[in-house]
């Protein structure tokens, strides 16, 4: 019936098919990616990551994967950047991306950053900045703003004559509105793709 200890690999081929094609195989491909010669350690199989909270079936009957799918371990030690660290396989908690990054999907958004007047804050050109759709900010929020017709991404400031928009590299000049400056939302979180 599958072997039990191996879901965990299981899982992983699966998250990689889905990751590919954006959806589940069916219980014959299923046998066939997993090396499972029969239907009922298909099932078996299924039955156990329905158990565990990572997939489910429509009510059309097919197989679909749930919220805990998506969740990634997170290594239960702490990676210094530049001195190596013991070698430990141990996970400890995980999380879905997603939910990470975006708690509220409806008024969220994804914008590509293009330009380099934020990189000493760490937001480089490529960069895709996650933004909550808002109107109202705090001074110190890195915000999407529409200045003069234009949107940018930069910290929100304030001195003596009012708003203006903050860039973080010294080659840039600080933008103060001259008709209007609107926040259409705060940034929330960054991803980056290293290749």
């Amino acid at each position: 019936m599958g072997n039990p200890n191996r879901d965990h690999e299981y899982l992983a081929k699966l998250q990689d098919y889905f990751a590919s094609y954006r959806s589940l195989p069916s219980y014959a491909v299923i046998g066939e990616l997993l090396g499972m010669a029969s239907k009922s350690a298909v099932s078996a199989l299924i039955k156990r990551l329905s158990l565990a909270g990572f997939v489910e079936m429509t009510p059309d009957k097919r197989l679909a994967p749930t919220k805990r799918f998506f969740e990634r371990e997170i290594a239960d030690f702490n990676v210094p950047a530049g001195l190596p660290a013991a070698a430990n396989d141990a996970m400890s908690d995980s999380l879905s991306v997603d939910d990470y990054l975006i708690p509220r999907p409806s008024s969220t958004m994804l914008v590509r950053i293009k330009g380099e007047s934020m990189i000493d804050a760490g937001i480089f050109d490529g960069d895709i900045a996650v933004i909550e759709k808002r109107h109202a900010a705090s001074i110190g929020d890195f915000v999407l703003a529409v200045v003069d017709n234009e949107y940018t991404l930069k910290e929100l400031g304030r001195d003596k004559q009012g708003y203006l928009l903050l860039p973080h590299n010294r080659d840039f000049q600080p933008i103060r509105p001259t008709e209007s400056l609107e926040i259409y939302g705060i940034m929330t979180g960054l991803i980056r793709k290293y290749r």
